[in-house]
């Protein structure tokens, strides 16, 4: 008889082990399937066997830990995970971790998924760094995972070694859009912000810009919030309460030093911008499957329709001409606070005391210099968007487009951007103007909600 090798015995124990545990797995649920139709058979008064059936799951159940922060460090590494999504757009991939790497440290990696029949099981990790990370030593990176053959994937990690593990050691992901939502609860427009920092406190014009947002049509705002004045803070829960605004917990800072501008040479600091770009894909990947168009702008930028009501007639406009493009460029026109339109009509009392820049107030346009490069903003479809920097798309699964200015625009009230131009050298533009008769009295009530604005003011 020929000789049986030590490894071909050890493989032979450990796939009988995994057959056991499967066995195991099955006949657990059938038992607790027993249970649970038996208890609710029983009369009311009859239902002893709760405290017993709850036993009976605690024991066969492990103890899974999901994280439920933004950012989880990623153990024996110096990368963090952000979030996991179903993506199968790209060929033997099936889940993409969106997460923040050392650029310097990767290594290689293995997902680790939780299946739905309580085992675990591992696959090899593709990692891919982000190319927009401007030299900072951390930069924004997707980990593409296969879920294993007979795996009902729910949560995710990855491990630095394909070994056995415990699940009850790890912290985990769970692995959204895994349902695509009827097209009836399907939003049409989602606007990513971010990323919010320091004492931003710009009140009045944050409640102008979501209450605009609202007459054009957008169904939901998210915003990455690491900090902001205590105004604005309680306005944003205005917002959050009512299900306009979305707000995801941002600390960033409690990891690493993130810098407040976007380049490296000038700002120093270990990360972007406060990890703007890494925001961002996060942004569109959870807007993916629930929301058709997704805006990427500032929190100080409103990608305003100039030829058409709302940004659906816009949208249904340039549609059907234009169905495989999956980023709709929005050229940014700089409005300066330092100018004033004379007559003060909009200088309206009751905003007086409340904190920021009214936008109504300013209606002189720059043009921009169009002898150097000139930034955009975008309207992105989420499903043909692989990765995305802050004014183009990087990786994508359709066609760019540049809407241009006479149909769509960005309205950016800030800091001259063109400062050498003088008063009489800019365009007046008094778009905004055209939606003041709902715009005051909508932002009037979200400033009295947040008690910035008493009622004898508002009247």
């Amino acid at each position: 008889m020929p000789r049986i090798s030590l490894q071909q015995t050890l493989l032979k124990t450990f796939s009988a082990s995994m057959k056991k545990e499967k066995y195991r797995a099955v006949i657990c649920l059938l038992i607790v399937a027993y249970f649970i139709i038996a208890f609710n058979l029983l009369p009311t008064e009859s239902r002893w066997v709760l405290p017993e059936l709850t036993f009976f799951l605690q024991q066969t159940t492990p103890a899974l830990l999901i994280s439920q922060q933004s950012i989880t460090p990623l153990p024996n590494t110096k990368h963090f995970l952000v979030s996991a999504f179903m993506d199968q757009r790209r060929k033997a991939y099936d889940v993409r971790i969106i997460g923040i790497f050392r650029r310097d440290s990767i290594h290689p990696l293995h997902c680790i998924f939780f299946c739905a029949g309580f085992n675990s099981e591992t696959t090899s990790a593709s990692v891919l760094l982000h190319s927009d990370h401007f030299g900072f030593p951390f930069g924004a990176t997707d980990v593409l995972c296969r879920i294993p053959e007979n795996c009902d994937a729910t949560h995710v990690t990855l491990l630095t070694q394909p070994s056995p593990v415990n699940v009850s050691d790890h912290l985990w992901l769970p692995i959204r859009n895994k349902k695509t939502p009827s097209k009836e609860n399907r939003l049409n427009f989602t606007v990513c912000i971010s990323n919010l920092f320091g004492d931003y406190n710009n009140v009045l014009q944050f409640a102008q810009t979501l209450e605009m947002y609202k007459l054009l049509g957008v169904n939901r705002v998210v915003i990455y919030k690491t900090s902001c004045g205590p105004e604005l803070d309680r306005l944003l829960r205005i917002y959050s309460q009512e299900g306009f605004v979305e707000m995801v917990p941002w600390p960033i800072n409690k990891y690493l030093n993130p810098s407040r501008g976007w380049n490296f040479a000038e700002h120093g600091g270990d990360l972007q911008y406060f990890g703007q770009i890494v925001t961002l894909n996060e942004c569109i990947y959870r807007s993916m499957e629930r929301s058709r168009y997704v805006l990427l702008n500032d929190i100080d930028e409103i990608i305003m329709p100039y030829k058409h009501d709302n940004l659906n007639a816009l949208m249904d406009s340039l549609q059907p001409r234009h169905s495989n493009v999956a980023q709709f460029l929005i050229e940014n026109h700089i409005f300066p606070k330092k100018y004033f339109e004379p007559s003060g009509r909009f200088h309206l009392p009751q905003w007086r005391n409340v904190p920021g820049i009214n936008i109504l107030e300013h209606i002189y346009r720059e043009d921009p210099d169009r002898k150097i490069y000139h930034p955009h903003k975008m309207i992105v479809q989420p499903r043909l968007v692989e990765q995305t920097s802050v004014h183009e798309v990087i990786k994508t699964f359709g066609l760019r487009l540049k809407v241009p200015m006479e149909v769509c625009r960005i309205v950016h009230v800030r800091v001259a951007l063109r400062k050498s131009l003088k008063l009489v050298e800019l365009n007046e533009d008094k778009r905004l103007w055209d939606f003041q008769e709902k715009l005051i009295p909508n932002v009037d009530k979200a400033l009295q909600k947040a008690g910035m604005l008493r009622e004898e003011e508002q009247s």
